[in-house]
């Protein structure tokens, strides 16, 4: 995400380091390159000149503070005022005083909205709701099947009546629906429309004077800038938004739509999507986003991931191995490959990790095929050569290679992976022995280690 606006602004406070003060001249000039970046990013012309301003006023004329260089000064200043435009901290979703959560999902054609629904049915589901989905798009070929495929993905039903029926009459009808069968939570998918079709707008204020809902979500496409910004505008004039989904926030490279909305608009960011998977929703954080575009990574979110995706059985396994000082064998490696393939793509993650943009300025990058490949060559061996590395002999070793695709040299150097990654947790256990006295407390220790 924001891999442009980020290296251009990265580039920009290059050009403050080994400056003593922050002088009139030098903020002016810095200013200009950011209020730049940030045009070139698609962000709103009025938000751009705003924030620039703003950061103008807090900048002038102050020293450096402390050990903090200008480059770093100036950093801080843009950091947090590129959150509070963002909206200062995380917005929730809002529950309703009855306890029924009416969630109403609208936005343009192809904006994502339909595979939006579904991720926040998935999400709202892992947090214990019990969603159900109501196919409200009776106009596009196939929405209600795919609505209902989607469904049966997740394990959340879908409500439905014949495609000639009003969706504020299905809309109204999923209620008794919801009541019936024991769900607290809604979520009406609509039509995709423009913003100015006043016949389908019309139709859409119906819905929502009918459903009366707790949250209206606007499914934005986050690579359309400042189209995202002119079409929330409108969708909040005729049907009161509450809050917005951004979609396809992994194929941003600018983050005008980001910056911009709640600017804009003052409608707040509630999640934004990172790819096809049916998890990939995540919540969006104003300061978390501001220290990803400044390339100062996120490594709360990647925290956050890897608790989600640890399998806290392995995880248990896997610490009283550790402590034991037991050697880890390839089933175990294979457990933790998955695991961090369920935390979503190896670029997103890495981007996430502070200077890793620097690194991948440099060629570094984050290969998918090398975790692939690695995963292929212990598939290739037999379960009893996964739990003991050193039968492997060079017969076995030509098998493995031949079946995986890859070569003796690459099974030998997962091998050796292996035995340095013993070497190390190795360490790491003589390591919080040490340390850290009470058995619960070094298995909380070891536990947080795991996490990396």
């Amino acid at each position: 995400m924001f891999e442009s606006l980020s290296e251009k602004l990265q580039d920009t406070f290059k050009k403050l380091r080994g400056q003593g003060r922050l002088t009139e001249k030098n903020i002016q000039d810095i200013l200009r390159e950011v209020r730049l970046a940030l045009l070139e990013a698609d962000v709103n012309f009025q938000v751009a000149r705003d924030f620039v301003a703003k950061i103008r006023e807090r900048a002038l004329g102050q020293d450096v503070i402390g050990s903090l260089t200008p480059d770093m000064q100036v950093l801080t200043i843009v950091s947090e005022e590129l959150t509070a435009l963002m909206g200062e901290k995380a917005e929730k979703l809002n529950v309703a005083s009855s306890g029924t959560q009416v969630i109403l999902m609208v936005g343009l054609n192809g904006a994502g909205k339909t595979t939006a629904t579904a991720k926040l049915a998935k999400k709202l589901q892992k947090e214990g709701k019990s969603p159900v989905m109501v196919a409200c798009d009776v106009y596009r070929p196939a929405a209600i099947k795919q609505l209902q495929v989607l469904g049966g993905q997740i394990n959340v039903p879908v409500f439905t009546m014949a495609a000639s029926t009003p969706p504020a009459h299905i809309a109204l009808g999923s209620l008794r629906f919801a009541e019936r069968n024991g769900h607290n939570v809604i979520l009406v998918d609509t039509a995709g429309r423009l913003q100015s079709n006043d016949e389908l707008m019309t139709e859409l204020e119906e819905v929502r004077k009918t459903v009366n809902p707790t949250e209206v979500l606007l499914v934005a496409d986050a690579t359309t800038g400042q189209e995202a910004v002119s079409v929330a505008e409108e969708f909040h004039r005729r049907i009161n938004l509450t809050g917005v989904v951004l979609s396809k926030m992994d194929g941003d490279a600018r983050g005008g739509a980001a910056i911009s909305i709640r600017g804009v608009t003052n409608v707040p960011i509630k999640f934004f999507s990172t790819g096809e998977k049916l998890d990939a929703l995540e919540e969006f954080h104003p300061d978390r986003i501001a220290s990803r575009i400044l390339g100062r990574g996120d490594m709360l979110s990647l925290i956050e991931k890897a608790e989600a995706a640890m399998d806290e059985a392995k995880v248990k396994e896997l610490e009283t191995k550790i402590l034991e000082q037991q050697d880890l064998n390839f089933e175990d490696f294979l457990d933790q490959l998955k695991q961090i393939q369920n935390m979503g793509s190896l670029d997103q993650l890495m981007g996430m990790i502070p200077g890793f943009d620097k690194l991948k300025a440099k060629g570094v990058e984050a290969d998918e095929s090398q975790l692939k490949r690695v995963e292929a060559i212990i598939l290739s061996m037999t379960p009893k050569e996964r739990r003991s590395h050193r039968i492997l002999d060079a017969s076995r070793k030509r098998r493995i290679a031949k079946g995986s695709g890859t070569t003796v040299q690459q099974v030998n150097q997962l091998i050796q992976q292996l035995q340095q990654m013993n070497k190390a947790m190795k360490q790491l256990s003589s390591m919080t022995l040490g340390v850290v006295g009470k058995k619960g407390k070094k298995q909380r220790a070891m536990r947080h280690a795991l996490r990396f």
